[in-house]
């Protein structure tokens, strides 16, 4: 059970034909009027969805519903595609009785076609029909946004009395910033509108922002947070955020342990930045490195691709300051390699996940990226036509 774990909320999974034999429209519903947050790509070619659903939250924080589909992003899809991602929001609105203003819309998939109508919107209508409040329902939500996920992704963490439940979907083109990737949080507890935006921003820069699978922002990206309030109970803001960053942090390790073509994921930690975003940012130019996602595909301990990585950056270092470490065995310090057992750390890494520690000695800073190796799984998979 995932996003319908919080009460107040139903959800459905429908085959509507976008895609071949798979379920490919989701609609996620409130029974009442949700106070709503939500963050977006940064991508300057945003979709159409991705257009009209931040305009929408500019008008106003409290949402019904999101509707969903894969199979066809809807993005550089001009006029028709805006026109289109509209007609989603209006099928949705009418059916369930709100305005147009209080329901999201996301698409995810292929960039370029355009939505097929005379699918999509019957599609709608049966996802509605079969709304329910279901730990079916839900899986069945999560396995609709899917486009190259292998698995559904779900997550859910309890407190005393409320609940915060969450799916998203992604394996592939993931490196967030906004925030192809898209996640949905649901909680029945009680939240002031700036409580939720706080504490999903918080969340999405603690998790999916700091998930990098293969360097490349969606164009879709979207992370909606919902509060229906239905169990009655208004938590301590810190205890919201720390459970929806719970529900975010597993649906994101998840993903990296889905990403395409992958054969393991390597978690990298950077600390003694001058700031945490500046320890991120850092974090993401070591993984966006095809060279050291390479090397951790070899399970080669090549701290020389990380250190040079790092100096590429815009953000000044002092190598002499810096420490590399892998599975815990320091490998470079105060600029110049540092002796190691060779064997025994190839036979921490040779196989399986593995971690890296980046000590900068510059300050507080401090960021965790989770990131995959570089795979020729991954190359033949996105070098197919699409």
């Amino acid at each position: 059970m995932s996003v319908t774990a919080a009460k107040g909320f139903s959800a459905a999974g429908v085959a509507a034909g976008i895609k071949q034999d798979a379920l490919d429209v989701a609609v996620l519903v409130s029974d009442e009027l949700a106070t709503t947050a939500a963050v977006f790509t940064h991508n300057q070619a945003a979709a159409a969805p991705v257009v009209l659903s931040r305009a929408s939250m500019s008008n106003g924080s409290a949402k019904r519903a999101v509707v969903i589909n894969s199979g066809c992003a809807n993005a550089a899809t001009g006029s028709e595609g805006a026109a289109n991602a509209a007609a989603m929001i209006d099928a949705v609105a009418s059916r369930i009785g709100c305005r147009s203003g209080d329901v999201l819309v996301c698409s995810t998939g292929t960039i370029g076609p355009q939505l097929p109508m005379d699918l999509l919107v019957p599609g709608i209508d049966a996802a509605i029909e079969r709304l329910a409040s279901t730990p079916e329902s839900a899986a069945l939500a999560a396995t609709a946004i899917m486009t190259t996920d292998s698995v559904p992704k779900q997550a859910v963490v309890e407190r005393d009395g409320w609940v915060v439940g969450g799916m998203s979907k992604g394996a592939g083109m993931v490196r967030p910033s906004m925030a192809t990737m898209l996640a949905f949080i649901t909680t029945d507890a009680i939240v002031d509108p700036e409580i939720l935006d706080h504490a999903l921003r918080a969340a999405v820069d603690a998790s999916f922002n700091s998930l990098n699978i293969d360097g490349c922002e969606s164009t879709n990206d979207t992370a909606i947070a919902m509060a229906s309030g239905a169990s009655g109970i208004t938590p301590d803001p810190v205890d919201v955020l720390s459970a929806i960053e719970d529900v975010c942090g597993d649906l994101a390790l998840q993903m990296a342990q889905d990403a395409e073509g992958a054969s393991r994921v390597v978690i990298v930690d950077v600390a003694g930045a001058a700031t945490d975003d500046e320890a991120r940012s850092l974090g993401r130019t070591v993984t966006d490195s095809a060279l050291v996602r390479s090397s951790f595909f070899g399970g080669d301990v090549n701290w020389g691709r990380i250190l040079g990585a790092l100096g590429s950056s815009n953000i000044k270092i002092d190598v002499q300051s810096i420490t590399i470490s892998y599975e815990g065995v320091v490998v470079f310090a105060k600029g110049a390699p540092v002796s190691y057992d060779e064997m025994a750390l190839l036979d921490l890494i040779e196989d399986g996940d593995f971690g890296i520690s980046v000590v900068l000695g510059r300050g507080p800073g401090t960021a965790r990226i989770i990131t995959t190796d570089l795979t020729p799984e991954y190359v033949m998979f996105n070098g197919e036509r699409s």
